[in-house]
């Protein structure tokens, strides 16, 4: 009998031959470094609408209201403001514009490409807001930042997920989340530093500052390979092999190229990828692609993450001591990301969903209950014990450590690596476009809620993560150590998403595979 036979069996432990090498690392690494934008940005914008100069410069009204606050005052609403807010979120407004723009950028010029970009608009958005004379050039600026953010975070995670062994997948790819935390950690030190510098000139500083993570980026994309995907994916398939043999580290990557070139020819007969990926055979990989980028904004981090200082400096610190409180959340939150590097490809992506989810909802439930005993509705707290000030931080801490190991890094890491080649930009970009979809509007209402739902705010985003644990829990099937074109198995044989995959359709198969 001729033709080719299907591989439908088992490939979860498929390993294609060759090893972590320095060149993958390298780039891995430089790659990554596109989080640095991103990370800077979540935590210098927090801090800099705590500064009473930029406050009194840009929100002269915000600054009277909360300067004016007393202890016998609503400390729940002395920041709501929905053109403060703005500030903040209308930079996740132009990551999504950018994110759908980036998906054509990507498949066709290739990962570096886009990268660049994102470099080069983040720094013009650098420039304009550390010069910013009035409000709308901070908004102008802040639209430039957000469109450098769309195209680093569409192109960054999909460059790690295709240069890295399946083997090391998920730790090379939680780099990308690791910068993240780093540039937080970085932002939250410098704002402290710099809003103490005489004169209230220091948040133009902080804001400027993000042109080095951005000339970072721009550096990196200037020196880095394309990744044997892209490479194939535009017809250079000689290029691919080589490259591969380089980052492999090994002679013989025949059976890996077979596969990816096969990948490429099915992707080249889909026309339209958007279309393409709402079919029903990617309807499991599209849930998640939607599902995890929400869940990931409400569990409530990104409260904690943009206004840490404006949070602490509700619940009782004064606007030093409540921009150290976020540094300290920041050093937390890098230590846990090492946690979860050293540990996703032993213990898996389920694992680390699941501990990590429990631990936040713990830690919400009691910062809720501390919360609401000692401010009430009425918002009027007395004076605060600074044991009980601490004691906040302390859960908070906790709760960050079990963001920073589970949905931090894995809200990047599952959606980049669950989508075959034919629709992986596409799908890349829904991922990013939810994200930014649901960081604008919690970074839009966050004032607001905090206004009227008082501690119940704290309620909220525990009731969402008691639904995304179970929603991991019921539908994620485990994707550790599954080669990135062999990913469709663990679809095929999950007990409730099988039935959404065709097997019987015909698939391009690996030379490796074929028989006459």
């Amino acid at each position: 009998m001729g033709g080719a036979i299907v591989d439908t069996g088992n490939n979860n432990g498929k390993q294609y031959p060759g090893k972590l090498t320095c060149k993958v690392l390298w780039t891995c690494i430089v790659a990554a470094s596109g989080g640095l934008i991103f990370g800077y940005d979540l935590g210098i914008s927090g801090g800099v609408t705590s500064m009473d100069s930029f406050l009194k410069q840009f929100f002269p009204s915000v600054y009277a209201k909360e300067s004016s606050v007393t202890l016998s005052d609503d400390q729940y609403c002395k920041f709501d403001s929905q053109i403060l807010t703005l500030f903040t979120s209308s930079l996740y407004v132009a990551a999504l514009v950018s994110s759908i723009g980036a998906s054509k950028i990507t498949r066709l010029l290739g990962r570096r490409v886009t990268m660049l970009w994102g470099g080069i608009l983040f720094l013009c958005g650098a420039v304009l807001n550390a010069s910013a004379q009035n409000v709308w050039m901070l908004i102008v600026g802040r639209l430039f930042l957000g469109f450098g953010i769309g195209c680093a975070n569409q192109s960054v995670p999909i460059y790690v997920s295709e240069m890295a062994p399946s083997k090391y997948r998920g730790a090379l790819n939680m780099l990308f989340q690791l910068t993240i935390t780093i540039g937080i950690l970085i932002a939250n030190l410098l704002n402290y530093f710099f809003a103490k510098i005489e004169g209230g000139w220091g948040w133009r500083l902080s804001l400027g500052g993000a042109a080095v993570p951005a000339l970072l980026i721009i550096a990196g994309s200037l020196t880095l390979p394309d990744t044997p995907n892209s490479l194939i994916e535009r017809g250079k398939n000689e290029e691919a092999k080589d490259q591969l043999k380089k980052i492999r580290g090994v002679p013989n990557v025949d059976e890996e190229y077979n596969d990816l070139v096969n990948a490429s020819e099915v992707s080249k007969q889909v026309k339209h990828p958007w279309r393409t990926l709402l079919t029903k055979k990617y309807r499991p990989q599209l849930v998640f692609a939607i599902g995890i980028p929400a869940f990931q904004q409400l569990t409530g981090m990104n409260v904690i993450t943009f206004y840490a200082p404006v949070l602490f400096k509700t619940i009782g610190f004064g606007s030093s001591a409540s921009l150290m409180s976020a540094v300290i959340t920041g050093v937390v939150n890098v230590i846990a990301t090492f946690v979860s590097i050293l540990t996703v490809d032993k213990f898996g992506r389920r694992t680390l969903f699941l501990e990590g989810g429990i631990q936040m909802f713990i830690c919400q439930a009691i910062i809720t209950i501390a919360i609401a005993l000692k401010f009430g509705v009425s918002g009027n707290p007395g004076v605060l014990p600074t044991w009980y000030a601490y004691g906040l931080v302390f859960f908070i801490c906790v709760y960050v450590a079990g963001f920073a190991w589970s949905w931090g890094p894995l809200g990047w890491l599952v959606p980049s690596e669950i989508f075959p080649l034919e629709v992986r930009s596409a799908a890349q970009s829904v991922n990013v476009s939810v994200n930014m979809i649901f960081t604008f509007a919690i970074a839009q209402v966050f004032t607001a809620m905090l206004c009227h739902l008082k501690f119940g705010l704290f309620i909220f985003f525990a009731i969402f993560v008691i639904i995304m644990t179970v929603f991991i829990y019921k539908l994620l099937p485990e994707t550790k150590g599954v080669p990135i074109e062999e990913m469709a198995v663990v679809w095929r044989e999950h007990p409730y998403w099988k039935l959404y995959v065709e097997e019987e359709e015909v698939q391009v198969v690996p030379q490796s595979l074929e028989m006459v």
